[in-house]
């Protein structure tokens, strides 16, 4: 192993992942345990344990940074986690601060999807590219924006929030609101719009042959084996990514848009009805100009994108020692 590395923190509601890589953010190893329940003191010794143990086993190498992505909000900046909803009692944690102190390393923070964001354009579908938005679309629905070749943030990691967006007055619920990007795109809203929608056809007597609560990967796999009214639900979700995506593609005029997750997995049950309201909503030339990509990365990007956020602090605080 190259006696450069980097270590990155992956923090989700129900686990994290630490792990390292070389500079170039490939994974070299990991470990994951469970967050589930967990105050903050309570995991912090998993992570200086986990940190301690990848040292150990680069000959008692330091890493040159750790890197934390994870789920808003959250103020980088300050290097604080402020109160993420899939992290309950997580309030007001100065992260980095508390990490760097306990292993030595400087540390830097990212939410999510600007993590993964910066990995996929480094690293994945956007390389080469100075204008793109990375899609979450995994439990949730975020937005990781690269503009003219930098990470754009907002006043305090606001930005990027478009699965707050409202589509319609009503619909499933996501991101505290009925109807949301989030409500129709999410892994959650897409279970809620199924048992919507199967609710409406069982008041009508059909059989629709799917789970009366489904997750979203029921739906999938449904509409994969044919069963039409999964094939209709994921239809309605690609139409409502569409909507979602032509105002990126209007507002941003990006040229690339990354999707991750839940498209990845699902394309061609999602991409038809995507680029039908693409091509109603959105301006001609924007649309000519932007392509819709799966996220390249995979079931690893998770790990990519906290080894990214180590590499990006390393690239701020000591410009051309990396290169791009």
């Amino acid at each position: 192993m190259t006696d450069r590395y980097v270590v990155g923190i992956d923090i989700g509601g129900t686990k994290c992942a630490v792990s390292h890589g070389d500079l170039s953010a490939r994974v070299d190893g990991s470990v994951r345990f469970p967050t589930a329940g967990m105050d903050f003191d309570d995991i912090l010794p998993r992570f200086v344990e986990a940190v301690d143990s990848i040292r150990s086993d680069r000959a008692g190498a330091p890493p040159e940074a750790i890197g934390i992505s994870c789920g808003g909000p959250l103020d980088s900046r300050a290097g604080t986690i402020l109160s993420p909803p899939n992290l309950p009692g997580w309030d007001n944690v100065p992260i980095v601060d508390r990490i760097s102190e306990a292993t030595g390393v400087p540390v830097f923070l990212e939410n999510d999807a600007n993590a993964c964001a910066l990995a996929e354009w480094r690293f994945g579908a956007g390389r080469g590219v100075s204008d793109m938005v990375f899609c979450t679309m995994g439990t949730g629905f975020g937005a990781g924006l690269i503009l003219g070749g930098r990470l754009h943030r907002g006043v305090r990691d606001g930005a990027g929030e478009i699965g707050h967006v409202r589509l319609t007055p009503d619909g499933p619920y996501g991101y505290g609101k009925r109807g949301s990007v989030e409500g129709y795109c999410g892994g959650s809203g897409i279970a809620d719009l199924a048992r919507i929608r199967i609710r409406e056809r069982h008041e009508q007597g059909e059989d629709v042959g799917l789970p009366d609560e489904p997750n979203a990967k029921d739906v999938g796999d449904a509409a994969e084996a044919g069963n039409p009214l999964a094939a209709a639900i994921y239809s309605e979700v690609g139409t409502m990514l569409g909507r979602a995506l032509a105002v990126l593609i209007d507002l941003l005029n990006p040229e690339l848009i990354v999707v991750g997750s839940i498209f990845a997995r699902s394309e061609e049950l999602i991409r038809p009805a995507m680029e039908e309201a693409i091509a109603a909503e959105a301006l001609p030339l924007n649309r000519a100009l932007c392509r819709i990509a799966p996220a390249e990365l995979g079931e690893r990007l998770g790990d990519i994108a906290s080894l990214t956020v180590a590499v990006e602090g390393l690239r701020r605080v000591s410009p051309g020692g990396i290169g791009r």
